[in-house]
């Protein structure tokens, strides 16, 4: 069944998340997305090795269902190439600094010249504008200037989230951004630039915070995994591992107090409302740390649930990929790639559209891969090509 963006091409300059990840969004959807990298491949490609060619695992997620071009736009001859895949093209993304769009040639000045119809998304870390708007970085310089980090650890080491959520929420976020631009472009006929910022992305997931600081001066620190407005909210260790369990508004409160064997802590002052019980969390902590230190991690999570109580244990990667409801719902799509010694366990597109769904139909590509196929498709004859990579054009 062919995706909502059929006919959509994609020319993907991104490197790592920001970028590649809306590329593969959109792949997922049906567009023709073009991974165009380096020569000698990207950066990213090598993340993380883990097959024989040096393939990296982050780049065997964020290539999925993209054709692969190695091309070098700085030479005029690639320069020729990049303007004719734009004449030829939908949406450009580049996750890269200003300086560097102009000098590949698609930065959105001379690509919508082109072609007026053309999308254009770009990330930075900072966005356009601003004193910082030339400087680079990475997912975390995000977390740390948006709050996250200091708000996350033990209240003595400000500590980063290992997992990359300002990178992907910038990504989603540009996914957003694209659909929108080709929902008006069907109307106006016109492209237009979609930007994000790592920055702003952060921010926007903080902003709770941010306003709870400004409208009231508290001045949080850390807890550690301990929530700050409703309890109890914390990491628990059983007899064989670690659980999370939440408790918000007052039916579940009741209903946890009525587990714990003790109806009158909802009568207790200091946890009359969620905003009380976070002040007090730490009390709340120890009476169900003591109710979890003589249960097993099953156990505790059968009582919760039985009394429909928010939990979940606390995985190892390993723990993850066994689970028996990610296995039976079908998470993890294998993929067979050259080189890998199994499947790689690729997760399923994120999103389910019960008519029109995403689809994961091809493996990242080896480097250059489709170069011959997609120059081919430009008009290039074989000989041609041949000239282009004794020129290290492509």
């Amino acid at each position: 069944m062919p995706g909502v963006l059929e006919g959509i091409r994609v020319l993907d300059f991104g490197r790592y998340i920001a970028g590649p990840f809306c590329g593969t969004m959109l792949a997922d959807l049906g567009a023709e997305v073009i991974r165009i990298e380096k020569l000698d491949g990207s950066e990213d490609r090598w993340v993380t090795p883990v097959v024989d060619g040096g393939e990296g695992a982050m780049f065997l997620q964020m290539g999925r269902n993209k054709l692969g071009l190695t091309l070098n736009p700085m030479k005029p001859a690639g320069r020729e190439i990049v303007k004719k895949l734009l004449a030829q093209s939908d949406v450009v993304i580049a996750n890269l600094p200003y300086e560097t769009l102009q000098e590949m040639g698609i930065d959105y000045d001379t690509i919508s010249a082109i072609n007026p119809r053309i999308i254009l998304a770009t990330t930075s870390t900072f966005g356009s504008e601003g004193p910082y708007a030339t400087r680079v970085g990475f997912d975390t310089i995000g977390q740390a200037m948006s709050g996250a980090m200091f708000l996350s650890g033990d209240g003595k080491v400000p500590t980063r989230m290992n997992a990359p959520f300002v990178d992907f929420g910038t990504a989603l976020l540009n996914t957003v951004g694209v659909l929108a631009a080709l929902i008006d472009r069907a109307k106006s006929g016109k492209g237009q630039k979609v930007e994000t910022a790592l920055l702003r992305t952060a921010m926007n997931i903080t902003n709770g915070h941010l306003i709870e600081q400004a409208m009231l001066n508290l001045n949080r620190i850390a807890t550690l995994n301990r929530g700050f407005t409703a309890g109890p909210s914390d990491t628990y260790k059983c007899r064989d591992g670690w659980i999370y369990a939440m408790t918000i508004g007052q039916p579940l409160f009741v209903r946890w107090c009525k587990l714990m064997g003790d109806e009158a802590l909802a009568k207790d002052p200091r946890f009359k409302d969620d905003l009380a019980r976070g002040d007090n969390g730490e009390a709340l902590s120890e009476i169900m740390q003591n109710w979890c230190n003589t249960r097993t991690v099953k156990e505790a999570l059968e009582a919760l649930e039985a009394n429909r109580i928010p939990a979940g244990p606390v995985y190892t990667p390993q723990q993850t990929l066994d689970d028996p409801h990610i296995r039976h719902a079908k998470f993890f799509h294998g993929m067979e790639y050259p080189g890998a010694a199994k499947p790689v366990p690729i997760v399923q597109e994120p999103v389910k559209l019960s008519r029109t769904p995403l689809t994961i139909r091809r493996r990242a590509p080896r480097l250059g891969e489709h170069t011959d196929q997609i120059l081919q498709e430009l008009g290039y004859e074989p000989a041609a090509i041949d000239k282009l990579r004794a020129d290290r054009v492509v």
